[in-house]
């Protein structure tokens, strides 16, 4: 269990909350939906959980464990999956992929098997020597997803891990992203597609202005309506807007 408790971040004294006082639980092997317009706080949150920012107030435990110590002792277990590309275009997919292999400090003997299960998780093996700046854009997420498992984390932070792709490449990549999940690990998933997060999320937080406004089960949020409409009944707006 991933627990967030009453987490509050500024990035200035000044400015308002980034977070005002969020708390979810997220239950393992889970896919958990983080819906929010944007500067509603997902990315802040994110970065909180892959450690690149500190909280300054609340906390964030796994298994009942402190943050900091669950990862200092499981260094690679959370991997994050920017909106950005996290890749070097002059690179070919292989070189990228061994590359980032290579940056989880595993031994060389590891690091090989980790390229080759990235590599055939996101059926890239075709093009394998080909530039990834050269790569559809499909193509590339299925990169920057498979850049993310080189470690073979538990827990995957995915922010908008579908933008910009065409809809076959968005159904394998839903697919990839169930089947992670289905070996028991982890997923908080950041979407402006609706229809995505109820077809691949098992629960659903919708944050606004750094605060939660609901979480739970999709099946018990709904009950009987669309994501959609239960987004605009709490912000009065479309997520689309």
């Amino acid at each position: 269990m991933i627990r967030i408790d009453n987490l509050r971040y500024r990035y200035r004294s000044e400015a308002p909350p980034a977070l005002d006082g969020v708390s979810i639980d997220i239950a393992h092997g889970s896919i958990h939906g983080l819906l929010g317009p944007n500067g509603a706080g997902k990315t802040t949150l994110i970065s909180l959980l892959a450690g690149l920012l500190t909280p300054r107030e609340g906390s964030i435990a796994i298994d009942g464990e402190p943050l900091d110590g669950w990862r200092a002792a499981r260094p690679n277990a959370i991997a994050l999956v920017p909106q950005d590309y996290a890749f070097y275009p002059m690179l070919t997919v292989a070189e990228n992929l061994r590359f980032f292999a290579g940056v989880q400090g595993l031994p060389r003997r590891e690091r090989q098997c980790q390229y080759a299960k990235a590599l055939a998780f996101s059926s890239l093996e075709t093009v394998a020597n080909q530039r990834t700046g050269e790569l559809s854009g499909g193509l590339r997420r299925r990169l920057n997803l498979a850049i993310g498992l080189t470690g073979e984390p538990e827990i995957l932070l995915l922010d908008e891990p579908t933008v910009g792709v065409d809809s076959q490449s968005r159904r394998f990549l839903l697919e990839a992203i169930r089947q992670f999940a289905a070996d028991g690990r982890t997923v908080l998933y950041t979407s402006h597609y609706m229809e995505e997060v109820e077809m691949v999320c098992t629960d659903i937080s919708i944050i606004d202005h750094g605060k939660v406004l609901l979480t739970g089960p999709v099946a018990t949020v709904t009950r009987g309506r669309t994501l959609e409409q239960v987004f605009i009944e709490l912000t009065g707006h479309s997520l689309r807007d």
